[in-house]
């Protein structure tokens, strides 16, 4: 069975807890751990069309609103299509266009767009996305969106159902494909105090950085309102703001420890520990117990040259019960993560019976940690 260390050696975050646990934090820059309040991307969305795809489209029968949809544009260049007529169009496929708006952008820039079949479409792959206008919440149009669409996935079937597909065909990008019509309105300038919010709350990381301004630019200047937000004194000019900001992004602080956590991946297996994390006095036993049932039938036959029948035909079942070897593991009050590794990997336990002896811990009280599962 392999140890519980070289199961999780593939994760460095992991590694570098087991390395550093004496270890003091580093500084990080103001910029890498807390944003400027306001200055943030928008969401755009957009309904459009793909086509020029090898026969790969929306069945129209089974998505009829992408016949509605080639109509209507089709109808916007002169073109008029009979109302008996059902085209069974292959090569055309109805998507949505999604992007997300960088803050600051400006009109004529580009930026990356996303595209998703919504009908039945085998495969966008090949396929051109036509003129899309992408909306914001407020409903007004922000960018417009064409060109070919990339699809990093493909899809093939045979004749008699057999299909085989690598990542997802029915979706891809379009690098740069939008171009950027309007600028999202930011109050950047109007406010006589900036908001710094951190991307991970801690009170003591807060009154860190608000610590750190203030020592650098002068006692009063910031104050820490939350776990989160730090206001922040600023200049209303723009020109001295942008300046004044950079200062504040350089400036570099020692954040607050993470709190104790253990994040196990059921899926996969992996588990995760904090250096922080603790147990207080508790013993565990762990086994596990097998049970195999055997069904077999047992049927009576008559001697040879008579003229006796096969007797009925009695069912027989067999029970096996086996016990492994249980562990009992002793844990003193204060033990850290490395001595609870130590404990599981002498024993020749793995993963899972970590995670079992975890979950004993928790339940107990006796686990000085927050646990997640995923």
């Amino acid at each position: 069975m392999r140890s519980l260390y070289s199961t999780l050696t593939a994760l460095a975050l992991f590694m570098a807890v087991l390395a550093g646990q004496s270890t003091p934090a580093h500084a990080e820059r103001i910029k890498d751990i807390a944003t400027v309040n306001g200055v943030r991307k928008n969401q755009l969305v957009g309904y459009g069309l793909v086509v020029g795809l090898d026969g790969t489209g929306d069945q129209t029968t089974q998505a009829p609103f992408t016949i509605q949809s080639i109509t209507n544009m089709l109808a916007k260049f002169g073109i008029t299509i009979p109302a008996n007529a059902n085209p069974q169009l292959k090569n055309v496929a109805a998507v949505t266009v999604t992007a997300d708006l960088p803050p600051f952008t400006k009109p004529g820039q580009t930026i990356d767009v996303t595209v998703a079949s919504i009908g039945n479409a085998a495969s966008l792959r090949g396929g051109n996305l036509l003129m899309t206008p992408l909306r914001g919440v407020d409903g007004q149009v922000y960018a417009f969106a064409q060109g070919n669409v990339l699809v990093s996935g493909f899809g093939i079937q045979g004749k008699d159902g057999s299909k085989i597909s690598l990542n997802v065909p029915s979706s891809g990008r379009v690098p740069n494909g939008a171009n950027v019509e309007r600028e999202v309105p930011l109050k950047f300038a109007s406010d006589p105090h900036l908001i710094l919010n951190l991307n991970t709350p801690d009170f003591t990381t807060a009154a860190r950085v608000a610590a750190s301004i203030n020592k650098t630019l002068g006692a009063g200047t910031a104050d820490a309102m939350d776990a989160v937000s730090i206001q922040v004194a600023a200049p209303v000019d723009a020109d001295q703001r942008i300046s004044y900001l950079a200062t504040l992004e350089a400036l570099e602080v020692d954040p607050g420890d993470a709190p104790a956590r253990v994040i196990v991946n059921s899926r996969t297996g992996t588990v995760v520990i904090s250096s922080h994390v603790r147990v207080t006095s508790a013993a565990v036993a762990h086994g596990s117990i097998s049970v195999t049932i055997t069904e077999r039938q047992d049927v009576s036959q008559p001697n040879s040259f008579t003229n006796g029948t096969t007797a009925t035909v009695t069912p027989k079942s067999t029970i096996d019960v086996q016990q492994g070897d249980a562990r009992m593991f002793l844990f003193k009050a204060g033990v850290n993560l490395d001595e609870i590794v130590r404990a599981v990997n002498q024993v020749g336990a793995g993963p899972s019976d970590l995670v079992a002896i975890l979950e004993a811990l928790k339940q107990a009280g006796a686990l000085r940690a927050e646990l997640i599962v995923i």
